[in-house]
């Protein structure tokens, strides 16, 4: 881990991660209300990122495992850094209120509503091959096949 000046831990890599396969970054409640509003309609996976190795160690490389694996992939994909982007993770949270805050998390939503969610205790002591899968079977279970 890389330590700036008063800055704490360098945590870009951690970002690099999930915005190198596509996803979005959220920083601020404003991105976060544009976010919802504009991605409404559709399906749209949200990635609780964290600095958390135990868990967020695994929730990233699943994600872009599941990316790379799957024949259906949500049409926008968003992330929050909690810990972080303390206000933009507050804000996102208020949308899937009805879960516990967890970090990491990821929170699949369809036209904008959340349909599934991953929290933190299905993440943490397993593999990113377990992850995957379980976002797999969320992008199954919830995205249309495109008709040849």
């Amino acid at each position: 881990m890389q330590f700036g000046f008063g800055l704490g831990p360098d945590v870009s890599w951690m970002r690099q991660e999930l915005t190198n396969v596509g996803v979005e970054e959220l920083k601020t409640p404003e991105e976060v209300d544009r976010a919802m509003q504009e991605y409404s309609k559709g399906t749209m996976l949200m990635a609780i990122n964290s600095v958390c190795g135990c868990a967020a160690g695994n929730a990233r490389p699943g994600l872009s495992i599941a990316l790379e694996k799957s024949g259906v992939k949500p049409d926008y994909l968003v992330t929050v850094f909690a810990g972080q982007d303390r206000e933009a993770t507050a804000r996102a949270r208020e949308y899937f209120s009805e879960y516990p805050p967890s970090s990491p998390a990821f929170a699949f939503f369809v036209n904008g509503e959340v349909k599934a969610m991953i929290p933190r205790h299905r993440i943490e002591g397993r593999t990113r091959e377990e992850v995957a899968q379980d976002l797999l079977m969320v992008f199954d279970a919830f995205i249309k096949q495109e008709e040849d």
